[in-house]
């Protein structure tokens, strides 16, 4: 643009030279303001959290300034008031509206020990909650950090498009050099006539649309997909979301509810309490759900657990092994107890009978003899099916990688209708995503925890982690709503800032060769020229915005 107006005051247009600058002025601020709407699609959560909280200190209840609350502070938050901070509820029961942060629409109850976020809306009981993270750690504070991060980095198509423009910029100047030289050379045109339209061709040539069609629809779709509970995190998760061709899903906790529960105690020695009591000692400290599964019936029923001495030993994929006052008691699958060979025909066939109807089954051993078995279901998630029926309908391939027995994973895989690979060890999961990413991109879904090497060798991985900071920290994108439903609006918010990506780049070049041709014809003046650039710069910008209205609930 400076080349061009100096040039323009240099052959007599000083008039043109000001009108260019001036309309460029105008594009520069008309995009500032169109792309501020972005930032402020993010920035927009901030608000959401109060300015003060009331908060119980010395017996007494008092309003503090909502930023300095500390971890270990006990909040009162009423009926319709906002969550000042991230925390557990320690007493009361309520509704709470936590689509501000999530996207959910479903008010989700809460109740002693649930989970709460920052800027949620407590809907109809009083509740105190016990902060868990200061004003800067929150939820929404680190949404906000990571989006912000994600619209810096660039995506693979913004880095080609800047190498594209660091040789197009000079080839533009060059060709206006020639359009400025040869006419009037070979043709004998008018110096001063083929000046005036090299000039405006460089005007029509600057890449300023171009450059910024691809950054302004990336910043569009992160915000879109954060404030609708979708958090991606890079430009390049965000592009690679729209190639996916196969997802994996994780059983547990993903297509399940993660919330498995005891179906059955059978005593093969002694008792059923005795059999579940053993079992609940080896596996009280697990973090896994089918342990912690078993802990709680054991609670349930009133047993007293039995001292484990040393803690216990996890062979992965397997068992559990602790060493109680009578002596070791191992936990493990019915592949681990035929690999011990402690299991008799009729026991296999009670197995097998318990997979069929969809429940993992434990063998507790205790001195090398089968005691009992332990039957467990996890009920299906809601929306499990719907979400597999809509990847299939975007025309991707789904499957469910466990590490559950076949038959009971047949039976779950039925129920979705996925396909199914089951008894597979966490390293023989990291093999097949490997494997099948080397012809396609695919993509990982699972908790966070337990599928990390998976989810981190798939193309995108994807965790369920419902704003937990492994799952933010762990993966490609997190869906903060904890639905499987997020994985389809996920790629469908992809595949629509592809496909907007690719209207800005045609629109940018298109009206570039519009004006290109009437550029040599002579029907482009100077100002036109600089109003087709500006014009193809607001209209990109513009283009990208449509994203932030993008809304997965009419979709799946």
């Amino acid at each position: 643009m400076s080349v061009a107006a100096i040039g323009a005051v240099v052959i007599g247009e000083a008039e043109e030279a000001l009108v260019v600058v001036f309309l460029f002025a105008v594009g520069e601020v008309l995009e500032t303001v169109a792309a501020g709407r972005a930032r402020a699609g993010i920035e927009a959560l901030i608000k959401l959290i109060p300015r003060t909280a009331r908060v119980e200190r010395e017996g007494k209840i008092i309003e503090v300034e909502a930023e300095i609350l500390e971890v270990g502070d006990i909040a009162i938050v009423r009926p319709g008031d906002r969550l000042p901070s991230d925390g557990e509820v320690v007493e009361g029961s309520s509704e709470v509206d936590e689509s501000p942060v999530t996207g959910e629409s479903i008010p989700v109850f809460k109740s002693e020990g649930s989970e709460v976020f920052a800027g949620s809306i407590n809907a109809n009981g009083e509740l105190r909650i016990r902060i868990s993270h200061k004003a800067a750690d929150n939820t929404i504070a680190r949404i906000i950090h990571l989006v912000e991060e994600a619209q810096e980095s660039k995506a693979p198509t913004a880095r080609f498009i800047d190498r594209f423009s660091r040789w197009y910029t000079p080839a533009a100047m060059l060709v206006a050099g020639l359009i400025i030289v040869v006419p009037p050379l070979i043709m004998g045109g008018d110096w001063m006539t083929w000046a005036y339209r090299g000039l405006a061709t460089l005007l029509i040539a600057c890449p300023c649309a171009l450059v910024i069609s691809t950054p302004t629809a990336i910043a569009s779709g992160l915000a879109a997909g954060a404030r609708q509970g979708l958090l991606i995190k890079g430009g390049a998760a965000l592009e690679t979301l729209g190639k996916i061709k196969t997802v994996a899903f994780d059983k547990t906790g993903t297509l399940t509810r993660g919330r498995p529960q005891v179906t059955d105690v059978i005593a093969l020695l002694g008792d059923e309490n005795s059999v579940l009591a053993k079992a609940a000692a080896v596996e009280a400290n697990t973090s896994h759900p089918l342990g912690k599964a078993i802990v709680e019936a054991a609670t349930g029923r009133g047993i007293e657990l039995p001292v484990s001495f040393g803690g216990a030993n996890a062979v992965p994929g397997k068992a559990v092994t602790a060493r109680l006052k009578s002596g070791f008691v191992s936990v493990g699958s019915p592949i681990f107890a035929a690999e011990k060979s402690v299991l008799s025909l009729e026991v296999t066939a009670r197995i097998n009978s318990l997979e069929q109807e969809g429940k993992t089954v434990v063998v507790v051993i205790a001195n090398k003899v089968a005691e009992g078995l332990i039957a467990i279901r996890d009920e299906l998630r809601e929306d499990a099916k719907a979400a597999v029926q809509a990847l299939k309908d975007l025309g991707i391939t789904t499957l469910m990688l466990t590490g559950d027995n076949r038959r009971t994973a047949a039976a779950i895989a039925r129920q979705v209708g996925v396909e199914a690979e089951a008894e597979l060890l966490p390293d023989a999961k990291l093999a097949r995503i490997s494997e099948i990413g080397k012809t396609a991109p695919i993509a990982m879904v699972g908790d966070g925890i337990n599928d990390a090497p998976a989810l981190a060798a798939a193309s995108v991985g994807i965790a369920m982690g419902g704003g937990t900071d492994v799952a933010l920290e762990t993966a490609d994108a997190a869906l903060l709503k904890d639905r499987v439903s997020g994985v389809p609006q996920l790629i469908s918010l992809s595949k629509a800032t592809l496909g907007n990506i690719w209207q800005n780049i045609a629109l940018a070049l298109g009206l570039k060769a519009v004006f290109l041709v009437t550029t040599l014809t002579g029907a482009t003046s100077l100002w036109m020229a600089i109003l087709a650039d500006t014009g193809a710069t607001v209209l990109v910008t513009l283009n990208a915005l449509r994203l932030l209205s993008f809304s997965t609930s009419s979709k799946h």
